[in-house]
């Protein structure tokens, strides 16, 4: 199972570490982690919980390393399990964190405390009683001690190449997932450290961010494109096994979105959410109505994502009637 804990060795020098996440269906988050010399790089951090530290310095402990060797992170983006530990970490050992520059709106709208985006996005997507659910759940959560975590980076990182002692790895932005993603290629080792970009058993969620693009979905085939560009590498992915070929999964991944773009133009309702309940989730195609209020806040975004892009195709048109997006043939 490749959540299971421990440091597995998957390329000269760079060792996967998977990290628990509490009550996730994901299971593990994969944090690598990079011989720099008598030092570590990280790319990715796992989630800032007690059990993820206590197995990261275990598995550390296994290559006679412990948080002090770590000299930076570099992070693929922002979401809390990957980033957070970085933050809280670095408070203790100084190590530095690297974050690509794309994050930057969103990291400073979280931590200044602006509205909340999600609430006008699910009313412009005709899902108010949703918003009003969403709105009664974010009110118990406690804002500054959910924010704790999160602090600016040391670096914000753009198209670029980091220079490690042995080795460099390039830097590519991948919007998509989030506005800011980025992934790292080592050309010499041959491998792509694609975060969530590109995951070998799960599509990403695309767009639930608190500062959402115009056209998410747009951005992720662009990237993923762009993936398709570098040379076929190993999938060091964020969740999941790593698998030999980067290529093959882009190709899944593309056909997937051209499949659900193709369902989603048959089953336009209307709204996002009125098409996202006419539709099937996940692999199992459950019912939209038997999805947890976190999960249809992420499939009416998704449903959104689709028909933005069948907008952007000319394939149908959108129009705002009394703040609700609707979309027609």
């Amino acid at each position: 199972m490749w959540s299971e804990p421990g440091a597995f060795e998957v390329a000269p020098g760079v060792h996967r570490i998977p990290l628990p996440l509490p009550n996730d269906g994901l299971r593990a988050v994969n944090v690598y982690a990079i011989e720099d010399g008598d030092g570590l790089v990280l790319v990715d951090s796992g989630w800032a919980l007690d059990e993820a530290r206590d197995q990261l310095e275990a598995a550390l402990g296994t290559l006679n390393k412990g948080f002090e060797d770590i000299r930076k992170f570099l992070i693929t983006h922002v979401h809390r399990d990957h980033f957070t530990m970085a933050v809280s970490l670095r408070r203790t050992f100084g190590s530095k964190i690297g974050l690509g520059l794309g994050e930057q709106p969103s990291l400073r709208h979280m931590l200044h405390g602006q509205d909340d985006q999600h609430v006008g996005d699910l009313r412009k997507w005709g899902a108010s009683e949703l918003a009003e659910t969403w709105i009664k759940i974010m009110h118990h959560v406690d804002r500054g001690e959910a924010l704790r975590d999160y602090e600016e980076p040391d670096e914000w990182l753009v198209r670029s190449t980091v220079g490690l002692e042995h080795r460099e790895l390039e830097v590519i932005p991948t919007p998509g997932h989030t506005r800011g993603h980025v992934v790292f290629v080592d050309h010499t080792a041959k491998v792509l450290f694609s975060g969530d970009h590109v995951l070998p058993h799960i599509t990403p969620s695309i767009g639930f961010e608190p500062l959402r693009p115009e056209l998410p979905l747009g951005d992720y085939m662009t990237s993923l494109r762009l993936t398709r560009e570098l040379p076929d590498l190993k999938l060091l992915p964020a969740h999941g096994e790593v698998t030999d070929s980067s290529h093959a999964r882009v190709d899944e991944l593309l056909q997937f979105h051209e499949q659900r773009l193709e369902e989603i133009g048959k089953a336009v309702a209307g709204s996002a959410f009125e098409t996202a309940r006419k539709i099937g989730w996940t692999r199992r195609q459950r019912r939209f109505d038997d999805l947890d209020m976190f999960n249809q806040v992420l499939a009416i975004g998704e449903t959104a994502a689709h028909l933005d892009v069948l907008v952007e195709r000319g394939e149908l048109t959108r129009t705002l009637n009394a703040g609700v997006l609707e979309y027609q043939a």
